[in-house]
């Protein structure tokens, strides 16, 4: 049955959702603006504001619901998977950002224009368009779950409200406002996450240390799983190797992330925002995942058994139920500010791209003036298109881990592009093109893999999603690096 939030929590959410509405608003900027101003925020953005935005961009509804899930139902194996975020940072500082900071690029895929050429060049931006697109559709879902939970209200009235709430700040603000934002809501969301800890803790007989007793004898905290399997999500190798992987596809070559890189005031400072990033993500992974080991305790020693679909709602509901006044409406608004930061970091690069890669190079001689009002009609548009994809995205199972295998199986034939564009003089654009689409194709045929497939001598397993973003790179990699030859030695 719902038991809808108490008025003084109703009060504090509507407070917040108005409170950070007029805040973003607050970077609206009279008269002419340049759409470097409007997508970068004039480079002129601390390092340290940059690092935060980026957790808050990575952090979306989808993280504070599903990760507490994931150790109540398993254990702290996702642990692996941050770890090789970690590595897939030094990656990029390494190979990706000193490219990206030679000339005036404004997205990353300005990059394959200049080392490829323009057929490559717009096909790494449509492909972001439609991973980015639905991705983002299965996060603006994720909201729904939680204000479902707490208000009783439909799917599609919560979404509405929300996106045009983002929408408002990030149509009037540009990047300077999605940033600032950024890291206000990351600093709400992150008190959150603390103070449930001390709710869930205080409600346990014993406190912390029977928490911690329980949670170990049931061996919640295990990290390492160094099972060969290509099968298990959640392992060492699958971890450190597709972790990395995934991170320098989503951080290296996403606009979404990437933009806030190349809004910083030099390559220094890039690469400082986004070390110190790596840090703080995995900080935030071992807090929500502690919230997860903690409300498994706690419903064991009540005898309490959440009556819930599936593991993603168990936290909101501990939020409406048990949490006390004023505490609930606190993390309900801090896990809505985790959704308005990802959503106003999609529509912005969703925006970039659309002009900077298509738009632009179509249309010549338009004023400052005009590029900016086209580059908000285009912010209106995407949350349009956004808004649509959420409604259409309503189904079961862990949305965390759907939205990322979403991503993932793009991810992989962008991230062989790229590594053929930085690591090889001999790659051709229709040799990286034909690499591409066989990448694409494998992870496409991965993804819809429901169970092992057995060809004679050969058995191909149901692969996790974890390797998705490594198989697509390598993939794409080798048939492209191949194919250059071929038709080097043709000519």
């Amino acid at each position: 049955m719902h038991i809808p939030l108490r008025p003084v929590d109703l009060v504090i959410v509507v407070l917040y959702l108005i409170g950070i509405t007029w805040f973003g608003l607050r970077f609206r900027k009279s008269g002419e603006r340049s759409i470097k101003s409007y997508f970068l925020a004039d480079r002129n953005i601390p390092w340290w504001a940059i690092a935060l935005s980026i957790v808050a961009a990575e952090t979306s509804t989808l993280t504070i619901i599903s990760v507490p899930g994931i150790a109540y139902t398993g254990d702290f194996g996702f642990l692996q998977l941050v770890m090789g975020y970690l590595l897939g940072r030094v990656v990029i500082c390494l190979i990706f950002l000193p490219r990206y900071f030679r000339g005036e690029l404004m997205t990353a895929y300005q990059v394959i224009g200049e080392r490829f050429g323009k057929r490559l060049h717009r096909a790494t931006a449509f492909l972001f368009l439609v991973m980015r697109a639905a991705a983002e559709g299965v996060r603006v879902f994720a909201v729904a779950i939680v204000v479902g939970v707490a208000l009783g209200t439909g799917d599609i009235a919560s979404i509405v409200i929300l996106s045009l709430l983002t929408l408002l700040y990030t149509f009037e603000g540009g990047m300077k406002a999605v940033i600032w934002t950024d890291v206000l809501q990351m600093c709400l969301y992150v008190a959150g996450t603390i103070v449930s800890l001390w709710s869930i803790s205080a409600h346990i007989p014993g406190g912390v240390h029977v928490l911690y007793a329980v949670a170990s004898s049931a061996h919640k905290f295990t990290v390492f799983h160094f099972a060969w399997s290509l099968a298990e999500t959640y392992t060492f190798w699958a971890g450190v190797i597709g972790g990395c992987f995934l991170t320098m596809a989503s951080h290296g070559t996403d606009q979404l992330m990437v933009q806030r890189l190349l809004a910083a005031k030099n390559l220094r400072e890039s690469r400082a925002a986004l070390l110190a990033s790596g840090v703080v993500i995995f900080v935030q992974f071992s807090l929500f995942l502690l919230i997860g080991a903690g409300l498994f305790v706690y419903y064991r020693m009540t005898g309490q058994s959440p009556h819930v679909p599936s593991a993603d709602r168990i936290f909101p509901m501990y939020i409406v139920h048990e949490m006390p006044v004023g505490i609930s409406g606190l993390m309900i608004a801090a896990i809505l500010a985790a959704a308005m930061s990802n959503l106003s970091a999609a529509l912005n690069s969703l925006a970039s791209t659309s002009m900077v890669d298509f738009y632009l190079p179509r249309k010549e001689g338009l004023s400052e003036a005009q590029k900016t009002r086209i580059s908000r009609m285009m912010t209106l548009g995407w949350a349009a298109v956004l808004l649509v994809l959420a409604i259409l995205s309503r189904s079961g199972g862990h949305v965390l881990e759907i939205g990322l295998s979403i991503a993932s199986v793009l991810y992989g034939g962008m991230l062989g592009v790229f590594l053929l564009g930085t690591l090889t003089r001999r790659a051709t654009e229709m040799g990286a093109l034909i690499g591409l689409i066989a990448g694409c194709v494998l992870n496409l045929f991965l993804w819809q893999q429901r169970e092992p497939v057995h060809a004679g001598w050969l058995a191909v397993p149901k692969i996790a999603w974890t390797w998705y973003v490594f198989i697509g790179a390598i993939v794409t990699f080798g048939i492209g690096y191949l194919f250059s030859l071929g038709r080097r030695s043709e000519l």
